[in-house]
């Protein structure tokens, strides 16, 4: 098993007034070609954006791109007819396939916080769809797949990853096992505290990429909001 830790100080951070993104991964004007990626999970960005404003229609093409909404809601709308708004506890996925343009606003006075996520799919040129599932009531004390490209109840996407939430209110033993046969586990906190079984301490920003690991054991704290991330 290997683990590199990134400190939440090492995430880059991009402010544009409305915007405030910070990249954990080579993105927009931000790149190291030593951080492009891990595995197929290719983006992984956490966004703060301003209220009344959002990203206008721009496009995408042969993406799964997936948003984990943890505060305010953002809006959805697409260049094929799809319409969809997403609040906090709810997960979109949109597969860019052979390619769409769509916009997110945020429509409301509050800041809307979230994850956008993009992995590469294991199909190229795919009809483009959206989906949309509110979790806010299945996600505590435990980790749950929201978004699965195997057999799990949770949303589709085309690519050999499955992306996992958790807010724990009590202290949590947990024994996660990789899904995808590669063993690359992407862990990211949102809030409090993860310790992992190897003794390392992951904080609130911090992220750890985890490779060659069929099956590692957490403890999270009170408290503690995670993803966490099964990708090849």
């Amino acid at each position: 098993m290997k683990i590199q830790i990134i400190p939440a100080h090492e995430r880059y951070t991009a402010k544009h007034g409305w915007l405030e993104s910070k990249h954990l991964f080579s993105f927009a004007d931000y790149y190291d070609p030593n951080n492009m990626n891990f595995g197929a999970l290719r983006v992984f960005n956490d966004d703060i954006i301003g209220g009344h404003q959002g990203f206008g229609m721009h496009p995408h093409n042969n993406m799964e791109i997936i948003t984990l909404v943890l505060a305010g809601a953002i809006s959805h709308e697409d260049s094929h007819g799809g319409k969809a708004t997403v609040g906090a506890g709810g997960v979109q996925v949109m597969s860019a396939g052979s390619g769409l343009r769509h916009s997110e606003k945020n429509q409301w006075a509050e800041a809307v916080h979230l994850y956008q996520i993009w992995i590469e799919p294991r199909e190229r040129d795919i009809e483009p769809r959206h989906a949309e599932r509110d979790f806010s009531d299945l996600i505590h004390d435990r980790l749950v797949p929201v978004v699965s490209g195997f057999d799990h109840d949770a949303l589709l996407i085309h690519a050999d990853a499955v992306i996992y939430r958790g807010i724990f209110d009590e202290e949590t033993p947990w024994t996660h096992m990789s899904h995808t046969g590669t063993g690359n586990i992407f862990v990211y906190v949102t809030k409090w505290s993860v310790d992992l079984a190897t003794g390392e301490t992951l904080e609130a920003g911090d992220q750890a990429r985890i490779s060659d690991a069929r099956e590692i054991e957490f403890t999270f704290s009170a408290g503690a909001e995670v993803v966490v991330i099964d990708v090849i």
